[in-house]
Protein backbone atom coordinates (compact mmCIF):
# COMPACT_ATOMS: atom_id res chain seq x y z
CA UNK A 1 0.00 0.00 0.00
CA UNK A 2 1.72 3.58 -1.01
CA UNK A 3 -0.08 7.13 0.11
CA UNK A 4 -0.19 8.62 -3.61
CA UNK A 5 -3.33 7.07 -4.85
CA UNK A 6 -5.70 8.50 -1.47
CA UNK A 7 -4.20 11.68 -1.94
CA UNK A 8 -5.06 11.80 -5.42
CA UNK A 9 -8.25 10.78 -4.66
CA UNK A 10 -8.26 13.35 -1.59
CA UNK A 11 -7.41 16.00 -3.80
CA UNK A 12 -10.00 15.51 -6.58
CA UNK A 13 -12.64 15.36 -4.03
CA UNK A 14 -11.62 18.80 -2.96
CA UNK A 15 -12.22 20.20 -6.30
CA UNK A 16 -15.15 17.74 -6.21
CA UNK A 17 -16.68 19.91 -3.82
CA UNK A 18 -15.75 23.37 -5.39
CA UNK A 19 -17.93 22.59 -8.28
CA UNK A 20 -20.97 20.42 -6.34
CA UNK A 21 -22.78 23.92 -5.72
CA UNK A 22 -22.88 24.68 -10.12
CA UNK A 23 -25.01 24.80 -12.23
CA UNK A 24 -24.74 23.57 -15.62
CA UNK A 25 -24.22 26.91 -16.84
CA UNK A 26 -21.35 27.46 -14.96
CA UNK A 27 -19.13 25.47 -16.31
CA UNK A 28 -19.05 27.05 -19.88
CA UNK A 29 -17.64 30.00 -17.18
CA UNK A 30 -13.83 30.49 -19.41
CA UNK A 31 -10.68 30.53 -16.37
CA UNK A 32 -7.47 32.11 -16.88
CA UNK A 33 -5.90 29.24 -18.05
CA UNK A 34 -5.66 29.67 -21.70
CA UNK A 35 -9.49 30.30 -21.35
CA UNK A 36 -10.58 27.28 -20.93
CA UNK A 37 -13.84 26.90 -19.59
CA UNK A 38 -14.60 24.65 -16.19
CA UNK A 39 -16.07 22.04 -18.46
CA UNK A 40 -12.98 22.15 -20.71
CA UNK A 41 -10.69 21.57 -17.23
CA UNK A 42 -12.91 18.70 -16.42
CA UNK A 43 -12.68 17.39 -20.04
CA UNK A 44 -9.08 17.24 -19.79
CA UNK A 45 -8.58 16.00 -16.42
CA UNK A 46 -11.15 13.13 -17.35
CA UNK A 47 -9.59 12.00 -20.34
CA UNK A 48 -5.89 11.59 -19.40
CA UNK A 49 -7.52 10.13 -16.23
CA UNK A 50 -8.85 7.68 -18.61
CA UNK A 51 -6.02 7.22 -20.14
CA UNK A 52 -4.07 6.73 -17.27
CA UNK A 53 -6.40 3.94 -15.77
CA UNK A 54 -6.08 2.22 -19.53
CA UNK A 55 -2.23 2.42 -19.22
CA UNK A 56 -2.41 0.72 -16.07
CA UNK A 57 -5.32 -1.98 -16.45
CA UNK A 58 -5.42 -2.54 -20.31
CA UNK A 59 -2.12 -1.59 -22.00
CA UNK A 60 -3.27 -2.78 -25.55
CA UNK A 61 -6.24 -0.54 -25.39
CA UNK A 62 -3.98 2.60 -23.84
CA UNK A 63 -1.40 1.86 -26.92
CA UNK A 64 -4.75 1.73 -29.28
CA UNK A 65 -5.82 5.00 -27.89
CA UNK A 66 -2.80 6.90 -28.24
CA UNK A 67 -2.21 5.84 -31.69
CA UNK A 68 -5.74 7.26 -32.20
CA UNK A 69 -4.50 10.96 -30.23
CA UNK A 70 -1.49 11.17 -32.85
CA UNK A 71 -3.90 9.90 -36.01
CA UNK A 72 -6.56 12.30 -35.20
CA UNK A 73 -5.36 15.73 -33.57
CA UNK A 74 -6.26 17.89 -36.33
CA UNK A 75 -6.08 21.55 -34.83
CA UNK A 76 -4.77 20.60 -31.64
CA UNK A 77 -5.21 18.67 -28.54
CA UNK A 78 -7.79 20.53 -27.23
CA UNK A 79 -10.38 19.68 -30.31
CA UNK A 80 -9.78 16.31 -30.06
CA UNK A 81 -10.35 16.14 -26.08
CA UNK A 82 -13.74 17.84 -26.74
CA UNK A 83 -14.61 15.27 -29.65
CA UNK A 84 -13.35 12.33 -27.07
CA UNK A 85 -15.82 13.71 -24.42
CA UNK A 86 -18.76 14.17 -26.94
CA UNK A 87 -21.86 15.69 -25.40
CA UNK A 88 -21.07 15.17 -21.76
CA UNK A 89 -20.95 18.87 -19.95
CA UNK A 90 -21.59 20.41 -17.05
CA UNK A 91 -22.88 18.47 -14.00
CA UNK A 92 -22.90 15.24 -15.46
CA UNK A 93 -19.24 15.42 -16.94
CA UNK A 94 -18.15 16.00 -13.11
CA UNK A 95 -20.06 13.43 -11.73
CA UNK A 96 -18.66 10.93 -14.51
CA UNK A 97 -15.34 12.36 -13.60
CA UNK A 98 -15.86 11.88 -9.71
CA UNK A 99 -17.06 8.48 -10.02
CA UNK A 100 -13.91 7.19 -12.61
CA UNK A 101 -11.12 9.08 -10.17
CA UNK A 102 -12.26 6.99 -7.53
CA UNK A 103 -12.23 3.81 -9.53
CA UNK A 104 -8.46 4.85 -10.45
CA UNK A 105 -7.93 5.20 -7.06
CA UNK A 106 -8.66 2.11 -6.30
CA UNK A 107 -6.99 0.39 -9.25
CA UNK A 108 -3.32 2.36 -8.38
CA UNK A 109 -3.99 1.13 -4.62
CA UNK A 110 -3.55 -2.77 -5.76
CA UNK A 111 -0.97 -2.35 -7.65
CA UNK A 112 2.61 -2.15 -7.23
CA UNK A 113 4.15 1.12 -6.79
CA UNK A 114 7.48 -0.01 -8.84
CA UNK A 115 5.88 -1.60 -11.67
CA UNK A 116 6.15 0.22 -15.30
CA UNK A 117 3.45 1.71 -17.11
CA UNK A 118 3.67 2.85 -20.73
CA UNK A 119 2.73 6.90 -21.46
CA UNK A 120 2.81 8.90 -24.10
CA UNK A 121 6.23 9.81 -23.40
CA UNK A 122 8.90 7.41 -21.57
CA UNK A 123 7.47 4.52 -19.56
CA UNK A 124 7.11 5.67 -15.72
CA UNK A 125 6.53 3.86 -12.80
CA UNK A 126 2.80 2.91 -10.82
CA UNK A 127 3.81 5.57 -8.36
CA UNK A 128 4.67 8.36 -10.24
CA UNK A 129 1.99 7.90 -12.91
CA UNK A 130 -0.94 8.90 -10.01
CA UNK A 131 1.65 10.87 -8.73
CA UNK A 132 0.97 13.13 -12.27
CA UNK A 133 -2.81 12.35 -11.84
CA UNK A 134 -2.63 14.49 -8.57
CA UNK A 135 -0.23 16.84 -9.87
CA UNK A 136 -2.51 17.98 -12.91
CA UNK A 137 -5.68 17.62 -10.72
CA UNK A 138 -3.94 20.22 -8.34
CA UNK A 139 -2.62 22.16 -10.94
CA UNK A 140 -5.77 23.04 -13.49
CA UNK A 141 -7.81 22.81 -10.15
CA UNK A 142 -6.80 26.15 -9.61
CA UNK A 143 -7.83 27.86 -12.08
CA UNK A 144 -11.14 27.18 -10.77
CA UNK A 145 -10.20 28.04 -7.43
CA UNK A 146 -9.59 31.25 -8.72
CA UNK A 147 -12.21 31.78 -11.26
CA UNK A 148 -14.79 31.14 -8.35
CA UNK A 149 -12.69 33.48 -5.98
CA UNK A 150 -11.93 30.69 -3.19
CA UNK A 151 -9.03 30.19 -1.24
CA UNK A 152 -7.71 26.77 -1.57
CA UNK A 153 -7.32 25.13 1.67
CA UNK A 154 -3.65 23.23 0.81
CA UNK A 155 -2.55 20.15 3.00
CA UNK A 156 0.43 18.23 2.87
CA UNK A 157 -0.52 15.76 0.54
CA UNK A 158 1.46 18.87 -2.29
CA UNK A 159 4.54 17.19 -1.08
CA UNK A 160 3.88 14.96 -3.91
CA UNK A 161 4.24 17.76 -6.37
CA UNK A 162 7.08 19.12 -4.28
CA UNK A 163 9.09 16.07 -4.61
CA UNK A 164 7.72 16.40 -8.44
CA UNK A 165 8.93 19.52 -8.72
CA UNK A 166 12.81 19.10 -7.16
CA UNK A 167 13.13 15.84 -9.22
CA UNK A 168 12.50 17.53 -12.66
CA UNK A 169 15.24 20.51 -12.28
CA UNK A 170 17.41 18.63 -14.66
CA UNK A 171 14.49 18.04 -17.28
CA UNK A 172 13.67 21.51 -16.87
CA UNK A 173 17.36 22.62 -19.17
CA UNK A 174 17.80 20.04 -20.85
CA UNK A 175 14.39 20.28 -22.61
CA UNK A 176 15.96 23.84 -23.28
CA UNK A 177 18.94 22.01 -25.07
CA UNK A 178 20.87 23.64 -21.65
CA UNK A 179 23.26 21.88 -19.40
CA UNK A 180 21.32 21.73 -16.06
CA UNK A 181 24.03 24.26 -14.13
CA UNK A 182 25.56 23.08 -10.79
CA UNK A 183 25.05 23.09 -7.64
CA UNK A 184 21.32 21.81 -7.58
CA UNK A 185 19.71 24.82 -5.92
CA UNK A 186 18.66 23.94 -1.77
CA UNK A 187 15.20 23.97 -1.17
CA UNK A 188 13.36 25.10 2.18
CA UNK A 189 10.27 25.22 1.82
CA UNK A 190 6.96 25.28 5.26
CA UNK A 191 4.60 22.78 4.18
CA UNK A 192 0.53 23.50 4.75
CA UNK A 193 1.46 22.43 8.36
CA UNK A 194 3.99 24.15 9.60
CA UNK A 195 6.50 21.40 9.27
CA UNK A 196 9.80 22.16 6.97
CA UNK A 197 10.71 20.17 3.96
CA UNK A 198 14.19 20.51 2.57
CA UNK A 199 15.39 18.93 -0.31
CA UNK A 200 19.07 18.86 -1.94
CA UNK A 201 22.58 20.14 0.10
CA UNK A 202 22.41 23.32 1.87
CA UNK A 203 23.74 26.11 -0.06
CA UNK A 204 23.45 30.31 0.86
CA UNK A 205 24.24 30.81 -2.23
CA UNK A 206 22.13 28.93 -4.62
CA UNK A 207 18.91 28.11 -2.68
CA UNK A 208 14.91 28.46 -3.02
CA UNK A 209 12.98 29.01 0.51
CA UNK A 210 9.14 29.95 1.01
CA UNK A 211 5.74 28.46 1.64
CA UNK A 212 5.70 25.15 -0.48
CA UNK A 213 2.31 26.11 -2.27
CA UNK A 214 4.01 28.74 -3.74
CA UNK A 215 6.63 26.60 -4.63
CA UNK A 216 4.10 23.95 -6.53
CA UNK A 217 2.25 27.08 -7.80
CA UNK A 218 5.37 27.72 -9.66
CA UNK A 219 6.57 24.67 -11.20
CA UNK A 220 2.87 23.87 -11.90
CA UNK A 221 3.34 27.26 -14.10
CA UNK A 222 -0.07 28.11 -11.85
CA UNK A 223 1.68 31.63 -11.22
CA UNK A 224 4.63 33.53 -12.13
CA UNK A 225 7.53 33.07 -9.53
CA UNK A 226 6.93 36.87 -9.52
CA UNK A 227 3.79 36.41 -7.95
CA UNK A 228 4.76 34.16 -5.08
CA UNK A 229 6.87 35.03 -2.25
CA UNK A 230 9.47 32.71 -2.59
CA UNK A 231 12.87 34.35 -2.11
CA UNK A 232 14.79 33.20 -4.58
CA UNK A 233 18.74 33.14 -3.98
CA UNK A 234 21.57 32.15 -6.91
CA UNK A 235 21.50 32.35 -10.57
CA UNK A 236 20.95 28.53 -10.80
CA UNK A 237 17.71 28.87 -8.72
CA UNK A 238 17.10 32.08 -10.62
CA UNK A 239 17.12 31.04 -14.48
CA UNK A 240 14.89 27.42 -12.77
CA UNK A 241 12.25 29.21 -11.26
CA UNK A 242 12.03 31.07 -14.67
CA UNK A 243 11.74 28.27 -16.59
CA UNK A 244 10.12 25.63 -14.48
CA UNK A 245 7.71 22.87 -15.44
CA UNK A 246 7.18 19.68 -13.31
CA UNK A 247 4.99 18.31 -16.28
CA UNK A 248 6.14 16.52 -19.53
CA UNK A 249 6.26 17.66 -22.96
CA UNK A 250 7.99 20.53 -24.49
CA UNK A 251 9.00 23.45 -23.24
CA UNK A 252 6.50 26.06 -21.60
CA UNK A 253 6.73 29.36 -20.89
CA UNK A 254 5.03 30.18 -17.15
CA UNK A 255 2.50 32.74 -17.49
CA UNK A 256 3.13 36.67 -17.28
CA UNK A 257 3.33 38.17 -14.32
CA UNK A 258 0.32 39.24 -12.69
CA UNK A 259 -1.83 37.13 -15.36
CA UNK A 260 -3.16 34.55 -12.94
CA UNK A 261 -4.64 35.31 -9.78
CA UNK A 262 -7.81 34.80 -7.37
CA UNK A 263 -10.45 37.25 -8.36
CA UNK A 264 -12.46 38.99 -5.43
CA UNK A 265 -15.13 36.53 -4.84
Amino acid sequence: MFEQPADFRDESQALHALLEPLADADYDRPTQFKGWTINEVLTHLHMWNWAADKALTDEAGFLAFVEHVMADRAGGLRPFENRWIGDLKGRALREAWRKLFGEIADHFAAADPKARVKWVGPDMSVRSSITARLMETWAHGQAVYDLLGVERQNTDRIRNIVVLGANTYGFNFKIRGEEPPQPVPHLRLSAPSGEVWTFNEPSDTECIEGSAVDFCQTVTQVRNVADTALKVTGPNATRWMAIAQCFAGAPNDPPAPGSRFRVAA
